[in-house]
């Protein structure tokens, strides 16, 4: 066998010479420095290229790079103010920023300026390190975790060469706009307070039932007619003469008589659900025997809990679920708790009978939705 075929046959690694023969390409020995390391990963002219990779860059270029930095921090600077700006003027107009019907605008304001602001904060930043500052190693060595007076002493001063080396004590153009583009970022915390909303007082403990029970009292009615959530139609006892029935209502007139920009929030606290409960099941609680209609039965459609929209109903059981955090409430009963995190009943709508049509004689006997809303 000769020593070409040895070499081979035992596995070693083809010779430089048989590697170059028949133009292929060379392969590297193991053990061998990399060729990559001879060569400069990034180009010198490179804005975000590090200074301490291949030569030192001037103090022209350095100042180019100031520059950059310094724009960067302002366009943060620039975006924080309009978002603070938006956020507190422009937002407040035409219903706010709190409205549905303009949610979609004033994410897109608000999430575009902070991102603007982040992205241009980071990148200033990004270029600061990788063009102003040296990239010489640094190396931490492990002590006990008091230290005496000689490794402060040598903390402070590697501290005012960390500080000296990355410039921000020669360039005060850099400072300041670094200090000018962070200080709306931190009061922006403060602004978002605002997004809790105003005082709700008490707002939230009537909803638009008892207005609109009012207003058709005044007209010489006993209540307001009840209405099918999405067509608007009044609802007649003959309608919903089928028990293990639930249905979606609200007061009739809403549309009419509140401002377009309010609909959507008096719909939101008045929905109600209406339920057939089988009469020999139906146990009314004290005070309220007249408030169902046959064992028609209205209660809050708004879960006592965090405001779900409790719209679940087990026509077998007579239970009320909410889907969210799984509160069931028992439709025979008052809507009373019987499992979940519910901590009161669904509030009971009274209801009455007026020329053939459902109606409502009164506005809830207590605030609808979760209980922290009675706190305003």
């Amino acid at each position: 066998m000769s020593d070409d075929n040895k070499d081979t046959a035992g596995g070693q690694e083809p010779r430089e010479e048989d590697a170059r023969e028949g133009g292929a390409r060379r392969e590297r020995i193991v053990g061998t420095p990399s060729p990559a390391k001879e060569k400069a990963l990034l180009a010198e002219d490179d804005i975000s290229a590090p200074a301490g990779v291949g030569e030192q860059l001037d103090e022209a270029s350095m100042k180019r790079a100031e520059r950059v930095v310094a724009t960067l921090f302002l366009v943060a600077f620039a975006s924080s103010v309009t978002f603070i700006a938006y956020f507190i003027g422009w937002s407040g107009r035409d219903g706010g920023m709190h409205g549905v019907l303009r949610a979609r605008e004033s994410n897109f304001w608000l999430g575009g300026t902070m991102a603007l602001s982040f992205l241009a904060l980071a990148a200033g930043v990004t270029i600061w390190v990788r063009r102003l500052m040296t990239s010489k190693p640094i190396v931490q060595e492990r002590h006990e975790l008091v230290s005496d007076e000689e490794s402060r002493a040598a903390f402070a001063r590697d501290f005012m060469e960390g500080a000296e080396d990355s410039g921000i004590t020669k360039r005060p153009l850099l400072r300041r706009t670094l200090l000018l583009a962070a200080a709306p970022l931190g009061l922006a915390p403060l602004v978002l307070l605002r997004d809790l909303g105003p005082l709700p007082e008490k707002r939230l403990r009537h909803t638009y039932w008892g207005e609109a029970v009012r207003r058709a009292q005044q007209e010489g009615k006993k209540g307001v007619r009840l209405v099918v959530d999405g067509t608007h139609r009044p609802l007649r006892v003959s309608d919903f003469a089928t028990p293990g029935s639930m249905i979606t209502v609200l007061p009739e007139g809403v549309e009419e008589h509140v401002p377009e920009d309010e609909v959507l929030t008096q719909n939101a606290k008045a929905v109600t659900i209406l339920i057939n409960v089988p009469a020999d099941q139906f146990k009314p609680a004290k005070g309220r025997e007249n408030w169902h209609v046959n064992g028609i039965v209205a209660y809050s459609k708004v879960c006592t809990h965090v405001g779900c929209p409790a719209a679940l109903y087990e026509q077998t059981t007579h239970h009320i679920l909410c889907p969210c955090h799984q509160s069931t409430f028992d439709a025979t009963d008052a809507a009373k708790v019987i499992f979940g995190p519910a901590a009161r009943p669904l509030p009971q709508l009274p209801l009455s009978v007026e020329d053939g049509y459902i109606i409502a004689t009164s506005d809830y006997h207590e605030p609808v939705g979760p209980s922290f809303w009675e706190r305003g």
